[in-house]
């Protein structure tokens, strides 16, 4: 298997430091808003190689950590007159069903910083007593020249960054370069050896990372815009405290544009994830994900989404047979095409295509070709099952049908027989009427010799 690093710019042939483990550790969210498009793309392509990577027989351990302190929260907290408490814990938990909405797996570690103090406090103490960091006024800074291979993984030389380097107004650096460690903070901070104050941003994730999964390890992804200042400093700060190689494979996805612009919050330009869903289904959404490579750009639009839709239509509506779970897939070309793919630094367009050709010989009655497209298909995360409503959701579907219909209906059974007894009657006018407000409502009929049964879209 092969993967592109980003800190050498290199496709390399992956070998994890501990034979058949995995440690990965992908840049979580801040939680203070909702998750967008952008987070989708980036939960999604490390939730892929999260599954493939357990499907090739490693046994990974995937921490994503929360951040839950943070100007942002705090500033929501104050304006909203709320705790940062109050405040992180509802977007973590909007944060969590938008990941399962989309299928996303749950990480087997999950923590949060403000449970990681004491590791960060530690990690900065020990880069105080080993010179690569120091005290200013209650904050602490890290000492960006007195680490030389500072800029190599955003390849952007010292010089360079020195011309655009600003201390800012209450800051007390040596130097301009430097980076903040902790920040004085009396009103939300905690106690450390420096006063009352809060984590740097960049301490958080070489905390978590080291408490939870080592000095070294295998694999840390994120998305692009992450590269710098973040994981730049990650690497500073852990490799100086903890005197070895903090990562061996340095992983990133590209950014998710509209009209050619970073999708992002900063620039208002975004589409949550819960209104994505309004309109395309978790499958709709990773299927466009996945039709172009993790590392390129991806515009949004919705063209896009909708060619991705009537993708996912026609792999979901291979002609079925029941699931061989005693099949060798290894014997099949398909497979071994797929798994080249994948091994092919997660080339999943390519993987897409030979599912495409294996629903095809589903549909010519290939006797395995169902079985190895619903097995292969799992490892990108695709659901074959039928999307089913919760009973809140139901009583607003039969709402908005009685709404459209002008009459009440309880239930889609009493719309359904509605429609039969006017088909009967020939009475097409109402019959019409009541495909138009289901068809608006996101619900198909499906008639057959056994009578009729409803589905969403």
């Amino acid at each position: 298997m092969k993967l592109h690093n980003s800190y050498t710019n290199q496709i390399e042939e992956f070998k994890p430091i501990e034979e058949n483990k995995v440690k990965m550790y992908v840049c979580g969210p801040t939680v203070y808003d909702n998750a967008h498009l952008g987070h989708a793309r980036c939960y999604i392509t490390w939730d892929v190689l999260y599954r493939y990577l357990k499907f090739k027989g490693y046994d990974v351990t995937y921490c994503r950590n929360v951040t839950d302190v943070d100007d942002k929260i705090l500033k929501k907290a104050e304006n909203e007159g709320k705790t940062p408490e109050e405040v992180s814990q509802y977007w973590y938990k909007k944060f969590s069903e938008s990941m399962k909405a989309l299928n996303n797996l749950k990480p087997d570690i999950e923590p949060f910083a403000t449970k990681t103090i004491g590791e960060m406090i530690s990690i900065n103490k020990d880069l105080i007593d080993k010179g690569f960091a120091y005290e200013s006024n209650g904050d602490v800074y890290f000492r960006v020249k007195k680490f030389p291979k500072y800029g190599y993984l955003s390849k952007q030389p010292i010089d360079q960054l020195e011309s655009g380097a600003r201390i800012e107004v209450g800051e007390q650096k040596e130097d301009p370069l430097d980076f903040a460690l902790w920040k004085k903070d009396e009103k939300f901070g905690y106690k450390s050896p420096w006063g009352i104050g809060r984590p740097g941003w960049h301490i958080e994730c070489s905390a978590m990372s080291r408490k939870h999964l080592g000095k070294t390890i295998d694999i840390h992804a994120g998305g692009a815009d992450l590269i710098f200042p973040h994981h730049e400093n990650e690497i500073a700060q852990s490799e100086c405290a903890n005197g070895c190689k903090f990562v061996n494979y340095w992983l990133h996805n590209g950014f998710v544009t509209i009209n050619k612009e970073k999708m992002s919050k900063s620039l208002g330009n975004f589409l949550t994830i819960d209104d994505l869903l309004k309109n395309y289904d978790a499958n709709t959404i990773r299927f466009f994900i996945l039709t172009n490579h993790y590392r390129m750009p991806v515009e949004f639009s919705d063209e896009a989404l909708q060619a991705a839709a009537n993708g996912v239509k026609r792999m979901l509506n291979a002609k079925r047979t029941p699931i061989d779970e005693n099949l060798d897939l290894t014997q099949f070309e398909e497979y071994k095409e797929f798994v080249d793919a994948m091994d092919d630094d997660l080339n999943t367009s390519r993987a897409l295509a030979v599912l495409f050709e294996l629903t095809n010989k589903a549909n010519k009655d290939v006797p395995y070709a169902y079985t190895l497209l619903h097995k292969l298909a799992e490892i990108l995360g695709f659901t074959f099952e039928k999307a089913k409503l919760s009973d809140e959701e139901l009583k607003e579907k039969l709402k908005f049908i009685s709404d459209e219909l002008g009459e009440t209906y309880s239930s889609m059974e009493e719309i359904i027989e509605k429609r039969k007894l006017a088909r009967a009657e020939k009475n097409w006018d109402i019959a019409d009427k009541i495909r138009i407000a289901l068809d608006k409502s996101g619900i198909v009929l499906k008639d057959s010799k056994e009578g009729t049964v409803w589905e969403l879209k």
